[in-house]
């Protein structure tokens, strides 16, 4: 019996190699290993795939369009919503319902948090223009200014009573969960405010300033896809295997080229260059300012005679869009590579599925993170005016003192104006 039996269990096992050896599924698995770098232009699948994608890029692009034609505001609110979904989205990684059943009420702990990392962002960037919206209001000035000035202080209070309800709800059987939650919750709020708050920023010095790197990414993403898909070969990083220096080398080009482009047809508009100073929703009108004054440039001996065009007329603008061009095609996209580590370490494709094609939000916004810090520290470096301007000054005594010193200013300048006229007299 346990010969015939072994004998049995020894045919079965051969039985089972053989079958294992006819698997298409198994040659085909091995033809891929073999042939992994031309099958990324030969994917059956890539086509299905690239129809659902080029469906929701239109869709994306159409209401992004939308939301910028209707102002500063519009796209504060949907830096806000994408905040969400995407804190959404990674509280949900390491989430385990097993182990909440025991914890009622701890999901609401992390909102909790979530809320008040963006009143403490929010505070701090927009509280110059929110005195300035208000300002026409004594009564409402009084509060607005009341909260500004102890912002940091109600921020701080909600957060110690979050820790304290932290303490509170801490259970024997959960403490390592509950920890880990605790600190990814922080990690969170770190990543996502800390370089979206940069976005804000941007969006107020002027929503040229947003708008163009924001575009570059899409650019740089759109063009990598294409080349990737129709000539890639060569693969670039083992983090993303569809990844190809093809489409890496092609998006690189494009989007330098784009952002030379794009900067100056940009850069004509009031709408994009002015800077938001109050929280309005009005038509914008200012001085451009010589970033966005054209100059002309002569061609001199670089073009044949015969040609019709002996200059040319560019904004200098254009020549910092090249650094955000270069940034776009070949540092940003290593937040991708950064996000695609971090998915493999949690074993999943994309953070999400809100998007048809592309994933979940974070999936779409791990670059546009990266770009937008950029800007922001390039604008102050470069751009910004180092300077005190009248501008600057009036509305550090707007925001920071009351109405009874700003009259008391005001009395004092116009006697030293007063004592200056009868000396020049």
């Amino acid at each position: 019996m346990e010969r015939d039996t072994s004998s049995s269990d020894v045919s079965a096992s051969h039985v089972g190699r053989a079958r294992q050896r006819r698997r298409p599924t198994e040659v085909t698995a091995d033809g891929n290993r073999t042939n992994g770098p031309a099958l990324l232009v030969n994917d059956q699948n890539k086509y299905k795939s690239m129809l659902i994608r080029t469906y929701s890029t239109v869709w994306m692009i159409g209401g992004f369009v939308l939301i910028v034609y209707m102002g500063h505001l519009y796209i504060w609110a949907m830096v806000v919503v994408i905040q969400i979904f995407m804190a959404k989205e990674l509280f949900n990684l390491l989430r385990k319902s097993s182990e909440e059943k025991q914890l009622p009420g701890f999901r609401l702990l992390n909102w909790h948090f979530f809320f008040t990392a963006m009143l403490f962002t929010y505070g701090r960037f927009l509280s110059r223009q929110l005195v300035n919206t208000v300002t026409s209001d004594h009564l409402l000035y009084k509060v607005v200014s009341g909260l500004i000035k102890y912002q940091m202080f109600i921020c701080y209070f909600l957060y110690i009573a979050g820790f304290v309800w932290f303490i509170l709800t801490l259970k024997k059987k959960t403490y390592k969960y509950q920890f880990k939650q605790y600190a990814w919750t922080h990690m969170i709020l770190l990543t996502v405010f800390a370089q979206s708050s940069f976005t804000v920023a941007n969006i107020f010095e002027g929503m040229f300033w947003f708008l163009l790197p924001a575009s570059l990414i899409v650019i740089n993403d759109i063009a990598a896809y294409l080349f990737g898909f129709f000539l890639g070969r060569t693969p670039l990083i083992k983090l993303s295997p569809k990844k190809t220096w093809e489409g890496f080398i092609g998006a690189s080009v494009t989007t330098i080229i784009s952002a030379f482009v794009l900067a100056n047809v940009m850069g004509r508009f009031q709408w994009l260059t002015c800077p938001r100073k109050d929280l309005s929703t009005g038509w914008l009108r200012c001085d451009p300012g010589p970033m966005f004054k054209p100059e002309h440039y002569s061609l001199g001996e670089w073009v044949p005679k015969g040609f019709p065009w002996k200059e040319v007329v560019l904004l200098p603008v254009q020549w910092h869009a090249l650094a955000l061009g270069l940034f776009a095609s070949i540092i940003a996209p290593f937040g991708g590579f950064f996000a695609s580590g971090f998915k493999r370490a949690f074993k999943i494709k994309d953070f999400g599925d809100s998007i048809p094609g592309h994933g979940g939000i974070t999936d779409r916004m791990d670059c546009q993170m990266v770009m937008a810090v950029f800007a922001y520290i390039y604008h102050q470096s470069f751009i910004s005016p180092q300077n005190y301007s009248v501008e600057l000054i009036l509305e550090q005594i707007l925001r920071n003192l009351t109405f009874e010193e700003q009259k008391f200013l005001y009395q004092q300048l116009g006697e030293i104006y007063h004592e200056r006229q009868l000396m020049q007299s």
